[in-house]
């Protein structure tokens, strides 16, 4: 599959509405959509096992969807592979009064990958452009007024941008998904984890209330995603319906980050060699 066609890297044509959440890539079924899962999650773990051991670069993987769009689930069959020591989960929900406290991106600094690892946002900092544009959160934050303007979202926006810009010049490479999920495949889901007992405890009122914000969310995904849209730190909207289908392109993406970054075993110098030679001459001895 080509992921160019879903990659954002400038944000002056973008427009949501022009990317098909019903896309499957060409695949007929999703027979051969898990196969090629199954192969990239085998390359991912040994190029993960690189970049663990070469300890230079560090794998930011943001995750940013409306609800019922599948992040979790692309966190467990995607990343199922890799080794849990190089890798780090991180969930932003409703901020803690500490993280209130300080500035908004505090709480994600916190939590970057060190040189070496990845470490997954489920949901992330865009979360202060998103929600806090929809509900205007800022306006009810304990900030001075000066911070409360109605360009606050986009000088948000603009801070998001040179963020990750300074990420990437400190050797951290950021891969942004939006996992773009329909209207009525949002309510299919709801209406399954209501259905489905197992899926009762997904479920819960404050996602109904949120739906009714539907139109709101995606004009704000648009603005967001326009605006933070890089070469350096793309976007890449993925069709949400198929989870098939999602889990195949995002592996195919990783796997191309991976490789990009192009992690190799540390080589040891003639003098460690030698000392390997003495260690084996000495094991060796009865």
């Amino acid at each position: 599959m080509n992921i160019k066609n879903y990659r954002v890297t400038d944000g002056r044509d973008f427009s949501l509405a022009g990317f098909d959440t019903k896309d499957t890539g060409g695949f007929k079924s999703s027979d051969d959509a898990k196969t090629i899962v199954e192969q990239n999650i085998t390359k991912i773990a040994e190029l993960q096992n690189k970049l663990y051991a070469e300890g230079k670069t560090g794998l930011l993987i943001v995750i940013q969807a409306m609800d019922a769009a599948g992040k979790d689930s692309v966190i467990k069959h995607v990343m199922s592979g890799i080794n849990p020591q190089g890798v780090d989960v991180h969930s932003f929900k409703q901020p803690s009064a500490e993280e209130l406290s300080h500035d908004y991106l505090w709480r994600a600094v916190k939590a970057l990958p060190a040189r070496g690892k990845i470490a997954i946002f489920n949901r992330s900092y865009y979360e202060d452009v998103l929600i806090g544009k929809v509900h205007k959160l800022y306006e009810k934050q304990n900030i001075p007024e000066r911070c409360k303007g109605k360009d606050t979202i986009e000088k948000r926006c603009g801070q998001i941008r040179h963020f990750e810009d300074y990420l990437w010049e400190n050797g951290i490479v950021t891969v942004k998904f939006f996992l773009n999920l329909s209207k009525g495949t949002q309510r299919k889901r709801f209406l399954e984890r209501i259905d489905e007992k197992d899926k009762n405890w997904k479920f819960s009122m404050s996602d109904l209330e949120e739906r009714k914000y539907w139109n709101d969310y995606q004009e704000a995904y648009q603005a967001a995603i326009a605006a933070t849209a890089t070469k350096k730190n793309p976007w890449y909207i993925i069709p949400a319906d198929k989870k098939w289908f999602t889990r195949a392109l995002i592996s195919e993406v990783l796997l191309d980050a991976l490789n990009n970054i192009d992690p190799k075993y540390p080589s040891i110098s003639k003098e460690q060699e030698l000392e390997l030679e003495e260690c084996r001459r000495k094991l060796s001895e009865k």
